[in-house]
């Protein structure tokens, strides 16, 4: 199965896509820790890709289409996949289209206030990209990642300045995909206001609903 997560940055995909990833049993592809691997690896498309996410903006198509593709070709997601952050934009979505059958799309809904104080409180482990956030879903050890113990820390696009410009950029370029995928009848939405646990039974009901 291959299921499409979407919603504004901060809403809440990357937590949903690791709670259901042991509902479905695929892997989750999440294009952020894709282009992250590659900056720091100090790729060409890494490089690239950092001038954008910087200044919060979106990484152009034909960059990280590319990458997302090699990815659903390996073998670890023969049986499919869970996709965190791709497709952003209708010209990514004809893309995916071109090469395999996606067969859910589901939305998560969070108002622009909310993600900006969420973004605000969020912490990522540099490592292994592991995310928390210190009031909603704090490590157990404060500062400290609950997998591999390394310090957390706060993502540059994480500042208030560059949350605000990447929900101006959602809205102007991500949301139409919500549309696409309503047109071809994939689409699902659901409230992802709440706490995490909340979140994942939505998540889980709109799954088994569909299923």
């Amino acid at each position: 199965m291959i299921l499409v997560l979407l919603g504004a940055p901060g809403a809440g995909k990357g937590t949903l896509a690791e709670y259901l990833k042991d509902v479905l049993k695929v892997p989750v592809i999440s294009t952020g820790n894709l282009l992250r691997d590659a900056i720091a690896q100090g790729t060409e498309l890494g490089t690239a890709a950092k001038q954008y996410m910087d200044k919060g903006q979106l990484v152009p198509d034909e960059l990280i289409v590319g990458i997302t593709l090699q990815k659903l070709s390996s073998d670890d997601c023969s049986s499919g996949a869970i996709l965190d952050g791709f497709p952003r934009t209708v010209a990514q979505a004809e893309a995916l289209d071109a090469h395999l059958k996606v067969d859910m799309a589901l939305s998560i809904e969070v108002p622009d206030e909310q993600i900006v104080s969420r973004m605000a409180g969020r912490r990522t482990c540099p490592k292994c990209q592991s995310t928390y956030h210190v009031v909603n879903n704090p490590p157990k050890q404060e500062g400290v990642c609950d997998n591999c113990g390394t310090e957390l820390e706060t993502r540059r696009d994480d500042a208030t300045e560059v949350v605000r410009k990447r929900l101006s950029v959602y809205h102007s370029q991500t949301e139409p995909v919500k549309q696409y995928y309503a047109q071809q009848g994939k689409l699902v939405s659901m409230d992802g206001v709440g706490s995490v646990a909340e979140t994942e039974h939505r998540g889980l009901q709109a799954l088994e609903a569909w299923l």
